[in-house]
């Protein structure tokens, strides 16, 4: 049997385009390349880097280092991220600026203003302090390019959330961890800020691609006001209760919905499956119960009933329903959930309540 072995981490597009910064800075001050270099990620942990590209002109120094994300899925794994790096006006201090394939932010609500380039606060620290380690105080113009980036930006939800032109330059810790729910979940959190920023009133979280464009059309949503929060219903509702919209609408596939009926904040699989004994026991017909119990999944158990006439997905999303209200208690918002088969066709519905103080009950995951 194949041994297993742990999971190789990787380095964020902000470690990536700190080594390179501070290489050409270094090439700028000296006229040489220090390659590796070497960098100070913001938990204090040193990482060394290699140069893919450089090159030197007058009073211009640009390096590149290819992005490794490890064992991550990472959409910019193998990406090239370059900095090119000039003297800046005295006393402006690091300046930063977008080249081709990073984005620039548009909207509100992220922790860049509109008009900049979508570099996050912690890699530009991260430059920041870089430079200083060579030169005291320094003052200079960054600019940061990932060939190809606009391209790939497609594959995120940077449209989504009003970053145009290319992808953003991310990282807290400077480390990717493998599969991991952190950039995920700080996702989900970017886009209610958007969403309130420009004064959305309804929002809808949703579990996947197509219960998305089924919620979308329900209520002809624009694309901002989608939350894609996979299996983190948990995480969705939590800062939806410390940042709250006037409506939501909860939707998803009948089997992650049935684990949310059932008391669970995390929908993931490997915390294991929909009860489909508690399942039946939403049904009066023991003959019914009794199929439900034993079917193979909860999208069998569903056909089953909807082929006997009986409404399991509205009873279903009532009782997901008083899991997140019970989550958004307090917040006064007008919560609906919503059960979608994975063609698209509306299972289950509660209409919208409004939060008040739900009743406490037992939640797993």
């Amino acid at each position: 049997m194949e041994e297993l072995r742990p999971l190789r981490r990787g380095w964020t597009t902000g470690a990536c385009a700190t080594a390179a910064a501070k290489a050409a800075f270094a090439a700028l001050l000296t006229g040489d390349f220090p390659d590796p270099v070497e960098i100070t990620l913001p938990r204090g942990q040193r990482a060394s880097f290699a140069l893919a590209e450089t090159a030197l002109e007058p009073g211009t120094a640009m390096a590149g280092v290819v992005k490794d994300a490890g064992d991550d899925p990472d959409v910019t794994h193998g990406a090239l991220v370059f900095a090119r790096v000039s003297a800046g006006p005295p006393g402006g201090g690091v300046l930063f600026r977008a080249g081709p394939g990073v984005g620039t932010v548009t909207r509100p609500g992220l922790p860049i203003p509109p008009g900049e380039p979508a570099i996050n606060p912690v890699p530009r620290a991260m430059i920041r302090t870089a430079l200083a380690e060579l030169a005291p105080a320094p003052d200079a113009v960054v600019e940061l390019s990932i060939p190809g980036g606009e391209t790939l930006a497609a594959q995120t939800l940077n449209g989504r959330l009003g970053i145009v032109g290319g992808l953003s330059i991310l990282g807290t810790t400077g480390i990717v961890v493998p599969y991991s729910c952190a950039a995920w979940i700080d996702t989900i959190h970017r886009g209610i800020d958007v969403a309130r920023a420009v004064g959305l009133h309804h929002v809808a979280g949703s579990t996947g691609s197509t219960s998305e464009a089924a919620i979308q059309a329900l209520h002809g949503l624009p694309d901002t006001a989608l939350l894609e929060m996979g299996d983190f219903a948990g995480a969705l509702l939590k800062y939806l209760r410390r940042h709250p919209v006037p409506r939501v609408s909860i939707a998803g596939g009948v089997a992650k919905m049935t684990k949310l009926a059932q008391g669970r904040l995390d929908l993931h699989s490997r915390h294991g499956s929909a009860d489909l004994p508690a399942l039946a026991a939403l049904v009066a017909d023991p003959a019914l119960a009794g199929r439900i119990a034993g079917a193979n999944t909860v999208a069998e158990a569903f056909a089953d009933a909807t082929a006997e006439g009986v409404p399991l997905g509205d009873v279903v999303a009532q009782a997901a329903w008083r899991t997140a209200a019970e989550v958004l208690a307090g917040t006064d918002t007008a919560l609906e959930v919503v059960l979608f088969d994975r063609t698209g066709a509306l299972m289950g519905r509660t209409g919208f309540d409004r939060v008040h103080a739900a009743p406490s009950r037992n939640r797993r995951g």
